[in-house]
């Protein structure tokens, strides 16, 4: 049946690539005839949604992205949570300059916003004042602070230049744990590490059963400038690091009701609550 599966999702993958290319050039040529910039982010979402049908991801959402803009913060498994992730919130993404060069995916990745930095050569710096620049435009940001993907098992010290962008503009911090699962275990197939290539790793993904993705948006944090950016990080590791663990545990399988803090049950987990202390219950997007 594997092969089936990857003949069926491959052909429709094909053409989510296909029509994405044409929406995304119709988008750039109505802005030349128009001289007027296309906010390209309901678009965006949009192609997303659709990106993570095509992959058979089932996607379970714990909390809510803030309201107000924020800058992102989310461990690194794979180039799959960009699609993920862009379809749960309006997001400009940061991402290495090799995505970039990518046929189709980088230029659909530079259509869609997405900031590329390069290691070394005062690059860090350069993107941190873009990505000042975009919180201060009221467009939310996310930055993955380990600087590469793991194998999802953990979470890698996080670096803090990047997260200076927050203090700095004066925006909330909000934290993301994502996580990949099959039949209930760490999914072996979604890390996207080493010297793996993508056009490799993407015929894995579509030749096997559908993978649960658990995305855990965790409370917006407001970040002093008296904090040391290492220190700031570690926190926010300590956080990210947190929600994964419960998410092996299983904590997040259970049904919303039974997920809820009690004052007669204080020991179960209560999910991340939405502004105005409105609790926001499980969503499954799969």
């Amino acid at each position: 049946m594997s092969w089936l599966r990857l003949c069926v999702r491959i052909t429709a993958f094909m053409a989510f690539l296909a029509a994405t290319t044409m929406l995304a050039a119709g988008l750039r040529v109505s802005e030349v005839v128009t001289r007027k910039a296309i906010d390209r982010t309901p678009w965006a979402r949009f192609c997303f949604r659709w990106a993570c049908r095509c992959l058979g991801l089932r996607i379970h959402q714990h909390g809510s992205p803030s309201d107000d803009t924020v800058l992102f913060v989310s461990n690194h498994i794979s180039w799959s949570d960009i699609p993920i992730l862009g379809s749960l919130a309006p997001i400009r993404f940061l991402s290495k300059a090799e995505v970039g060069q990518w046929p189709v995916i980088g230029w659909l990745a530079r259509q869609a916003g997405t900031l590329f930095i390069r290691r070394g050569g005062g690059q860090a710096r350069r993107v941190r004042d873009q990505i000042i620049e975009n919180l201060q435009a009221e467009e939310n940001v996310l930055v993955y602070p380990e600087g590469t993907t793991s194998a999802g098992l953990t979470v890698l010290p996080f670096h803090g230049l990047l997260l200076k962008a927050a203090p700095e503009s004066r925006t909330p911090v909000q934290p993301i744990t994502i996580a990949y699962r099959r039949e209930g275990r760490p999914d072996h197939l979604a890390p996207f590490i080493e010297d793996d290539e993508f056009h490799h790793h993407l015929l894995r993904m579509l030749a096997q059963p559908s993978a649960r993705v658990d995305v855990v948006f965790h409370e917006p944090l407001h970040p002093s400038e008296k904090i040391p950016a290492g220190e700031f990080a570690a926190s926010l590791r300590e956080t990210v690091l947190e929600g994964l663990t419960r998410i092996y545990r299983g904590e997040y399988d259970r049904p919303a009701t039974e997920c809820l803090r009690t004052g007669d049950d204080p020991g179960l987990p209560h999910l991340p609550s939405l502004h105005g202390g409105q609790r926001s219950p499980d969503q499954s997007t799969g």
